[in-house]
Formats: structure tokens, C-alpha cells, sequence
């Protein structure tokens, strides 16, 4: 029987674009499937210009922006594609987060193979389905319980909550013949879930792990300030003592963990905050999920939806539209309100005339999104204004520092470092490093002994 391995068919050199292939014998499991923020893909397709929907695999191939594997795709998927269908020979997908660097190639995948994710990752699965319009497929999706074991063939793994800037994020205790892998999805511990992160990783360093494939978007340059949640918190309370203006923050509509401490600062001020419809739907779509203090335009007090005006209005934007709040109503008295804008918004300023000087919170997770615009619009947009720009940011992921003490404690008997353009970066640390080639398997070795 062939030997476990792994093999790293995306993430590699790249941020984003996760797609780990771990086989037992006859039995193999793929975590995550999404495309990279690299530059690799933007030769190619950037913007509009995007793969045909009638014949997606075939058009990624052409630029080997997806690996071959065989009996891995939809039969819809590969249409006019030089890789013929196979039946699945792919036993299992395990998503990690509902992040689209992670999930946004599951259309692509046939639909006879089951789907493992979190209960709440389905449910933002399906909102981001219904407000962004992606197509994530039809699936045998299965939600699983926290830290419960799930058996495919040889293979057991077990899920993890981790703290993430994305709510309903997971990393994985692998359990193969040759001992156990951690794949670590994206991760922090400075944000709400922090005590999510510590109990993965403390289970991660008792299971003594034969490898750690670990995400690595900080490690070497990181230019940015960042801070903790409760950093960004202090630093809206203070933009906004006797702020006698309207403020404004530019966020992910899917952070949550943003939203609420926005939410909280602007309740701590007296103001109501504003959010879009996008943000609204997936708000009221998460509170079931994640409890009472979720605030949802409607249901909450102090939180409401801003009343873009348009042409037509989507089926779940409708039940937003009654009590939105115009932009006549934030211009007249913008000392009530906190308006979290998403970038594609901006044109809503025009209508909104902020006072010169009005701040500016610019609080996105990342550098790397598909909802972010370039740096040199979004300032032409606040100078035109005269907003005054405010960096708060809180990244989602460890640091460079962190990453390297998390290996330390873990103590794998080597580690795979992927979602990082800086791989080399975790040489400077103290265990073994094995640097992931695209498409190159690796076959995990049982440890004749192991010294911590």
C-alpha cells in the first residue's frame, strides 16, 4: 500500500489559493479549494475579464492556474477541457473558512464529493451565495461538530475552531498511518476567539505531530501597524469624543468581528451605525448562529442600513428597505451616525457631502481581498472630500514572531509553510522546514523516535 503523502497543489508561494492533497493508501482528502491573490492569476484574469462560465477548467488550464487532478472535477466543469471526466477519485473536501481565497473554487468540483465544513460556514456560505451572487455549487455538503473525529477511509480528522477574521474558520488534526498532520487554515489569536486558537494548538503539540502545514501571510516584511480588536475599539472611541461630524469606516462585510466592535463604539458614542445592505443580509443571516450579540439593522437598537438608492432592489434587500436611512438624513445630522462604507460605495459620497475633516477609518483586515480598490483611488476619493484618513487594522492572521513561537510549541517533525509569499522565512525558527513545491508529493514518514 503506498505510504501517506501529502502534495501541495496551491498555496504555494502565494497568498491564498489553498489546495492540500493528503492520501492514506487508497484514500484522499483535498483541504480547501480556492483561487490566490498572486500575481500569477492577474496576468491572466483581473476584473471583468474572468474565465468563461461554459468552460471554467478549461480556461484555468490554459494558464496552469488549476492543478490536473484527475477524477477531482465536475463533468459541467470541464466542458471543451483536454482533461477528460473521471468518476471521483477524490474521497473527501474539508473547508477550512468560507474566506473565497479557500472556497471560491468548489463550483468546480463534483458534486458526488462530499463537502465537510462547519454548520456556521455553511450558513455564511449561503449568504455570501445570495448577496455576491457567487456560485459555490451544488454539493453533498456535511456540517460536522467541533472536535468530533470524521473517518474517510484511513484518514480521521478532526476539526478545530480557530479565531479568524471571518467568523466559523477551522484548522485540522490529520490522523494518517504514518502519525499525525495540523493544517492550521488561517488563524490568529489576538481577536475575540483567541481561546479557540490556544486549545487547537495545544491539542496540535500533544498529538506531536509528523508535520505542521501552516499558513504564513505575515511572515517576513510586515510594513503595516497592526492591532489587537480592542486596539481598533480604542482608537474609534477616541476619533469619536465630541466628534460634533459624521464618521465614517471602511470595512469587510463579512469581518463581523469589525462590525461589532463598530457597533459598540458607536453605541459608546451615542451614534447609530450604518451599515449596507450586503452587510444587513449577512448579519440577520449569522445571528441565528452566532447568539444575541449580534447586532442586526431592524432587530437592534443603534444599528441600521444605509438607503442606497437604486434601480432595483434584490429579493433579500427588500425587508432592509422600510427603515433604511438616506443620505438626506446623515448630511442633516451626521453627528447621530457612523457610516461603515464598503469601497464600491464611494460614489455615495457625492450625494452624502461630508464635512472637510470628517474622519476616515480605513479597518480592512488584509491587504489581499477581492472587495479592496486600488490605494491611489481610495485617496483621490477622501482628498476630493477631505476626509481625514485613519489607519486601524487587525489583521486576521499571526505574526511573523507568533508564527515562529507557534512552531517552537507545536514542535512538528517538520513544518509546510503555505499562504505565504516568504516561505524561507521560517528557516529562522527552530525545527525542520520542508519548502512545498506545486505538485510535488511528499511522502510523511512514521518518526522512529522523537525528541521535544
Amino acid at each position: 500500500m503506498p505510504p501517506a503523502s501529502v502534495t501541495f497543489l496551491g498555496g504555494v508561494r502565494e497568498i491564498g489559493g489553498n489546495k492540500v492533497l493528503v492520501e492514506d493508501g487508497p484514500d484522499r482528502i483535498l483541504f480547501d479549494f480556492g483561487p490566490a491573490f498572486s500575481a500569477e492569476l492577474e496576468q491572466f484574469y483581473v476584473n471583468f475579464l474572468q474565465p468563461r462560465s461554459t468552460s471554467p477548467v478549461k480556461d484555468l488550464l490554459e494558464f496552469d492556474l488549476l492543478p490536473r487532478v484527475p477524477g477531482l472535477y465536475s463533468r459541467a466543469a470541464l466542458a471543451e477541457s483536454d482533461l477528460p471526466y473521471e468518476a471521483p477519485r477524490v474521497h473527501a473536501v474539508f473547508l477550512s473558512h468560507a474566506h473565497v481565497d479557500h472556497a471560491g473554487y468548489l463550483h468546480l468540483i463534483d458534486p458526488e464529493i462530499p463537502v465537510y465544513l462547519g454548520r456556521g460556514t455553511r450558513t455564511l456560505l449561503d449568504a455570501m451565495a445570495v448577496s455576491t451572487h457567487r456560485n459555490f455549487g451544488e454539493h453533498d455538503f456535511r456540517t460536522f461538530e467541533d472536535r468530533r473525529p470524521i473517518r474517510v477511509g484511513n484518514l480521521e480528522v478532526v476539526p478545530f475552531p480557530v479565531d479568524h477574521s471571518i467568523p466559523f474558520a477551522y484548522g485540522y488534526l490529520v490522523r494518517t498511518s504514518a502519525g499525525t498532520l495540523v493544517y492550521t487554515g488561517d488563524f490568529r489569536h489576538h481577536g475575540p476567539r483567541a481561546a479557540d486558537t490556544h486549545a487547537f494548538l495545544s491539542a496540535a503539540a500533544e498529538a506531536r505531530p509528523i508535520g505542521l502545514i501552516t499558513e504564513g501571510t505575515r511572515a517576513g516584511p510586515d510594513p503595516r501597524r497592526n492591532l489587537s480588536e480592542a486596539g481598533v475599539r480604542a482608537g474609534v472611541d477616541r476619533l469619536l469624543v465630541d466628534l460634533d461630524r459624521p464618521a465614517f469606516a471602511c470595512t469587510y462585510p463579512r469581518d463581523v468581528d469589525r462590525l461589532r466592535t463598530l457597533y459598540a463604539a458607536a453605541r459608546a458614542a451615542d451614534r447609530t451605525l450604518v451599515v449596507p445592505y450586503r452587510a444587513a443580509h449577512l448579519l440577520a443571516a449569522l445571528a441565528p448562529e452566532l447568539g444575541d450579540d449580534v447586532p442586526v439593522p431592524g432587530r437592534t437598537e443603534g444599528i441600521a442600513v444605509y438607503g442606497r438608492r437604486k434601480k432595483v432592489y434584490y429579493k433579500w434587500e427588500q425587508p432592509f428597505l422600510e427603515e433604511a436611512v438616506p443620505a438626506a438624513e446623515i448630511r442633516e445630522h451626521g453627528r447621530r451616525y457612523l457610516l461603515a462604507i464598503d469601497l464600491g460605495h464611494f460614489p455615495e459620497l457625492i450625494d452624502l457631502r461630508p464635512p472637510s475633516g470628517s474622519p476616515f477609518v480605513h479597518s480592512m483586515s488584509e491587504p489581499f481581498s477581492e472587495d479592496d480598490v486600488d490605494d491611489r483611488v481610495l485617496h483621490r476619493w477622501l482628498d476630493h472630500f477631505g476626509l481625514a484618513f485613519h489607519q486601524m487594522h487587525a489583521s486576521g492572521h499571526a505574526s511573523g514572531p507568533e508564527l515562529l513561537e507557534i512552531v517552537r510549541s507545536v514542535a512538528p517533525r517538520t513544518v509546510f509553510p503555505i499562504h505565504t509569499e516568504h516561505p524561507e522565512f521560517f528557516r529562522s525558527g527552530d525545527r525542520p522546514v520542508t519548502l512545498p513545491e506545486r505538485g510535488r508529493t511528499v511522502a510523511l514518514e512514521a518518526p522512529t523516535s522523537r525528541r521535544r
